[in-house]
C-alpha cells in the first residue's frame, strides 16, 4: 500500500484539530427542549444533585441558534415532527443529537398495530448520535450519555468504562 505525501501545514493543524474538540466537548449547550416525561429526568440532571455542569455541559440553552445539542427526551407525534426539524435546522454547525429514552428510540408503549400519530424513533427524522434507554432514563444514564458524545467528539473518554463483569467476580 502507497502513502500519500500530505504537506505539512495539514500535519501542522492536527493538534489544533484536538483543541478544539476538546473545547466542544468540554463546552456543549443542550437545547432546553423537552416533549414529554422523559424532560423531568434530565431537567433533575442539571441539578445540583447530579450537578451536569461537571461536564460543561449545564448551560441549557432557550434558543436553536445558541445551541449544539438537541436532547429529544419524550414522545414524538407526528404533528410536533416538523417542529422539531426545524430546530434542528436552527442549531449551527457542528451539531449533536442525543435520543433520550424509549420513546425517542422507537415510539416507547405507543407503538402497535394501526397507531397513526407516532413517530417510531428520532433517527427517522433527525441524525442520532446517541441513544440512551429506559422510561424514564435516570439522571446518570443522561450524563452517562453526555459522557460517551464526548468520547465521539474528542475520541477519547473521561473516565474508562466500567466492566460489570469484572465488578461482580
Amino acid at each position: 500500500m502507497e502513502t500519500e505525501n500530505i504537506p505539512s501545514s495539514v500535519v501542522q493543524f492536527a493538534s489544533a484539530d484536538k483543541l478544539i474538540a476538546l473545547g466542544r466537548a468540554n463546552s456543549l449547550w443542550p437545547l432546553t427542549f423537552g416533549i414529554a416525561c422523559c424532560a423531568i429526568e434530565m431537567m433533575s440532571a442539571g441539578c445540583a444533585r447530579y450537578d451536569l455542569s461537571r461536564f460543561g455541559a449545564e448551560v441549557f440553552r432557550p434558543s436553536a441558534r445558541q445551541s449544539d445539542v438537541m436532547i429529544v427526551a419524550g414522545t414524538i407525534s407526528k404533528k410536533m415532527a416538523e417542529g422539531i426539524k426545524t430546530l434542528y435546522d436552527q442549531m449551527p454547525e457542528p451539531k449533536w443529537v442525543i435520543a433520550m429514552g424509549n420513546c425517542a428510540i422507537s415510539g416507547g408503549p405507543f407503538v402497535f398495530e394501526g397507531q397513526y400519530g407516532i413517530i417510531e424513533g428520532a433517527d427517522k427524522i433527525l441524525p442520532v448520535d446517541i441513544y440512551i434507554p429506559g422510561c424514564p432514563p435516570r439522571p446518570e444514564a443522561l450524563i452517562e450519555g453526555i459522557i460517551e458524545l464526548e468520547h465521539q467528539i474528542t475520541g477519547w473518554r473521561r473516565w474508562p468504562k466500567v466492566d460489570s463483569q469484572n465488578e461482580a467476580a
